[in-house]
């Protein structure tokens, strides 16, 4: 093991493989991926950052219901997917996670779907075991206890991976999920991408804690902390953690130490609560940039490879977009159908008095169904 058990979350000891300038500061902790593997795993970063960017204009223009933006979090989110084995490992997320999404095969247009309301929007296709979008802060740790917990006992040699916030880790239910993994020694990996601002919430005000992570070393599980923005850093210890888990040697929790460069959602302004000095600060430390550096210092990237490429992804966005937008429609009763294998008496009614009122104010049904 180079990375758990070796640095210490009571030192606050962070792995970090690159500085702030793309420098390898460390060549014997640098994962191995071939040159291949890196461009790809840079050009994941690079596309959900324009699809980021795309879609919080689109929802200004009332194209969007709603959007909550990964930029900043790019390498956290690629980093700790990529270990994953797609068809076999689940990935049960929060709600700020497109960059994670994309990583695991989950189709652009099902990501702009669910941001224009429509249900389908959250269902993964054949052989990409991702749960739709959770945004009850926190219980996404309980969902992926669950699954971790029946891939033990099927034997599958399944691994489930989660991850919430810095807010999340206020949450009880994120505690009792880790808890319950930790008995059972049950194969999943608990992250917290540790962004610094639960909506208008600082960390600092959040926590009294060293970092998030020594939190998990009251469960009893391995715990460690790594620079978020790092994409190698956090590849190395997520891919440690998941043959941890894999060989059947029980949780990981993995604080990934980032930040939010964008608003909490699209209704939110952080100019209003955020100091513009930490903003420009945390600005040095862009994932993307920093990845950038790296490529271009190995002699594998070049600022032309980077004009073709964020011409072709802008195309490919337009497109995804433009298909998004000729599909949201949908009907009323699949808000309802998807909660359970049948209808409970519950959503039954609520569907009842839903058409009921759309029936009698048709006009409010225009930005949805059908």
């Amino acid at each position: 093991m180079k990375f758990i058990g070796k640095f210490d979350p009571l030192k606050d000891e962070v792995v970090r493989i690159m500085d702030k300038n793309g420098k390898i500061i460390d060549e014997k902790l640098v994962p191995k991926m071939t040159d291949k593997e890196l461009i790809d795993a840079y050009s994941l970063m690079n596309l959900s950052r324009r699809q980021d960017d795309f879609q919080n204009k689109a929802q200004r223009q009332g194209r969007l219901l709603s959007f909550l933006s990964s930029t900043g979090q790019e390498a956290s989110e690629i980093g700790y997917t990529l270990p994953l084995i797609k068809g076999k490992d689940w990935f049960s997320s929060g709600y700020r996670n497109n960059a994670a999404w994309l990583s695991v095969g989950m189709p652009m247009r099902n990501i702009m779907l669910y941001w224009m309301g429509n249900e389908y929007g959250g269902q993964s296709p054949k052989g990409v075991n991702s749960l739709p979008p959770n945004i009850i802060i926190g219980s996404q740790f309980s969902h992926a206890t669950g699954i971790a917990f029946a891939e033990k006992y099927r034997g599958t040699g399944g691994v489930a991976v989660t991850t919430t916030g810095d807010g999340g880790m206020s949450e009880g239910e994120t505690y009792e999920a880790m808890n319950f993994a930790k008995i059972h020694e049950l194969p999943v990996i608990f992250i917290c991408e540790n962004n610094k601002w639960a909506i208008s919430t600082p960390y600092k005000k959040s926590t009294k804690s060293l970092n998030i992570a020594v939190k998990g070393i009251a469960t009893g599980m391995p715990s460690i902390k790594v620079d978020g923005n790092d994409l190698l850093a956090v590849y190395a210890v997520a891919k440690e953690a998941v043959e941890h888990a894999r060989s059947g040697k029980g949780p990981v929790f993995i604080e990934c130490d980032t930040y939010r460069l964008g608003a909490h959602s699209s209704s939110d302004n952080p100019d209003i609560y955020r100091p513009k000095a930490e903003f420009e600060e945390a600005l040095k430390s862009d994932p993307l940039i920093r990845m950038k550096k790296y490529l271009i210092d190995k002699k594998i990237w070049t600022d032309k490879k980077q004009e073709a490429l964020d011409k072709k992804q802008d195309e490919f966005i337009r497109a995804e977009f433009d298909w998004a937008e000729a599909n949201k429609s949908y009907e009323l009763e699949d808000v309802f159908n998807f909660q359970f294998a049948e209808k409970t008496p519950d959503l039954e009614k609520q569907y009842k008095e839903a058409k009921e009122f759309f029936a009698k104010y048709p006009e409010v049904a225009k930005g949805g169904h059908h």
